[in-house]
């Protein structure tokens, strides 16, 4: 970008404010370390991340034949919603626009930072939405904020439901060469939480056949993300309710509670939620790729 286009920097001024708040206030964010200019170039130079995305190593070339183990797993979840929920409490509130795996770095220690803020919008102060046209990465996009055009922090809430059936699948988001009815990872977490048949949707790594604790886990999580996913907002959790549940979950591991109180095949929840859920055809999937 040429130093002298005065346009460019005015547009990109709340990108760069995004960047300052975000880098100072959060370990969770990948840090903003300065802004260089070396005539005609301006360049944002932020921390190194060493161990790239959550995509590569759920689906690319970083995955390894065990793939992430569930404990890892579980934390970048945890770390990544402590980071949407810090976005959407701040004054005014931060709304990512583009949540996805690809923009989850993990550092040496497997930490989760929040990358990519090039589609955030800063909140107006005293409103509960924008109203803007929908932009965003489609395999992830919030239903509602794609028809209606009111992007909420339940619009982020949604994305990170299809991040954390990633997580707890493996599965790309969208792949065309599945079957029509599962060619959408959301849509397929959905159909199968309904039918109590989890286990299908599941990363075979994660060997829930064998480690009952996993299996506990991996249930409440799953019941989570069908949360997260719900059509209609309103019925979604906010990411300060998804902070505390993941962490109520973490302390299943951490004290190797009984899972009696959890049941792999339940259909927990659905009917509250049930007709809330967006089922979208194929069509309408590969119609957002045109």
């Amino acid at each position: 970008v040429a130093s002298d286009s005065f346009e460019w920097l005015e547009e990109n001024a709340c990108l760069f404010l995004v960047h300052r708040v975000i880098s100072r206030l959060h370990l969770r964010a990948r840090k903003w370390r300065t802004l260089k200019s070396k005539s005609p170039i301006l360049l944002l130079v932020y921390e190194f991340v060493p161990n790239g995305t959550v995509y590569d190593h759920l689906h690319g070339s970083r995955r390894t034949l065990k793939g992430l183990a569930w404990g890892t797993r579980l934390n970048i979840a945890i770390e990544t919603a402590q980071a949407f929920a810090y976005l959407h409490s701040i004054d005014p509130p931060i709304f990512h626009r583009d949540v996805k795996s690809n923009n989850i770095l993990l550092d040496e220690h497997f930490r989760a930072k929040v990358a990519d803020f090039g589609l955030s919008r800063l909140l107006p102060v005293n409103v509960s939405h924008v109203t803007t046209a929908p932009q965003g990465t489609p395999r992830y996009l919030d239903p509602e904020y794609h028809q209606c055009f009111q992007l909420t922090e339940k619009s982020d809430v949604y994305s990170f439901g299809v991040v954390v059936v990633e997580l707890i699948s493996a599965k790309v988001a969208v792949d065309i060469t599945r079957n029509r009815s599962e060619i959408s990872v959301a849509n397929m977490a959905i159909d199968k939480i309904r039918r109590g048949v989890l286990d299908e949707l599941v990363d075979p790594d994660l060997k829930i056949e064998t480690d009952h604790e996993v299996k506990v886990m991996v249930a409440a999580v799953a019941e989570l993300a069908f949360e997260c996913l719900a059509r209609d907002r309103d019925f979604r959790p906010d990411m300060k309710e998804v902070v505390s549940r993941l962490g109520e979950i973490k302390q299943l591991q951490e004290s190797k509670v009984s899972s009696r109180h959890i049941d792999m095949t339940s259909t927990v929840s659905l009917n509250a939620v049930e007709e809330k859920l967006p089922i979208m055809s194929s069509d309408q999937i590969t119609a957002q790729f045109r």
